[in-house]
């Protein structure tokens, strides 16, 4: 399948790490924390007590996987969407075949659903929201200019464990129309979801934009 371009121009945006944090640096010189780094906050004591509850080392292990398996999904996805690669390879299925298969329940969704793209992993940033990031999609969705976000889960989820999913989503959604003058009101969460198949969310910004400046401020504190 090959998919209509209409890309947004959008400036590169340079990206440093400290602590553990990823912050943006945008062309008028300013640095904001990552969205990520934001939302993470939701998850952060959960995480420590899982850490101390499986040890260090398995931790580390489980981290690794699941980093290295959403990376490589989502880098299939984003050529996939380039019109750069076709799906159901048989490489995946050879050398790759988790890989593979979790690529393969995206592009299905993407293809029933997906129409003109706007922007595929693409810097955003908010000088309103102080924040940065990439966004995985900007495209319709069904007719609806949305903000899509890819992810990858060893078990499915509920619509309720995913609020810092859609708190995300909304914050591309502003970044997105700060950046374009394109309003984005309609955000969508596709996860694929091993031996399982893939699950698809729909969410409005206006339901999360709020929590997500909430979470903006808190980080201010803490920080």
């Amino acid at each position: 399948m090959k998919f209509k371009h209409e890309l947004a121009e959008l400036f590169q945006l340079k990206t440093v790490t400290g602590n553990g944090k990823r912050f943006y640096e945008t062309p008028e010189g300013d640095r904001y924390p990552s969205v990520t780094t934001i939302t993470g906050l939701l998850s952060r004591e959960a995480i420590q007590a899982w850490r101390l509850r499986v040890g260090e080392e398995a931790a580390n292990k489980i981290t690794k996987a699941a980093t290295t398996r959403g990376t490589k999904v989502h880098k299939l996805a984003e050529l996939y969407l380039r019109n750069e690669l076709v799906s159901q390879t048989s490489l995946f299925e050879e050398e790759m075949p988790l890989i593979g298969e979790m690529f393969n329940q995206l592009a299905e969704e993407i293809d029933k659903h997906v129409g003109t793209v706007k922007a595929i992993e693409a810097p955003l940033y908010s000088n309103a929201l102080r924040v940065g990031g990439t966004v995985d999609l900007v495209a319709e969705w069904d007719g609806v200019l949305s903000v899509i976000d890819f992810k990858t889960s060893s078990k499915p989820k509920r619509v309720d464990w995913i609020d810092a999913y859609f708190m995300q989503s909304a914050a591309y959604a502003v970044m997105f129309e700060e950046r374009t003058q394109m309003p984005v009101s309609q955000v969508v969460i596709a996860i694929a979801v091993e031996q399982h198949g893939p699950q698809v969310f729909y969410g409005k910004r206006e339901d999360y934009i709020e929590q997500f400046k909430d979470l903006r401020a808190k980080f201010d504190i803490i920080d």
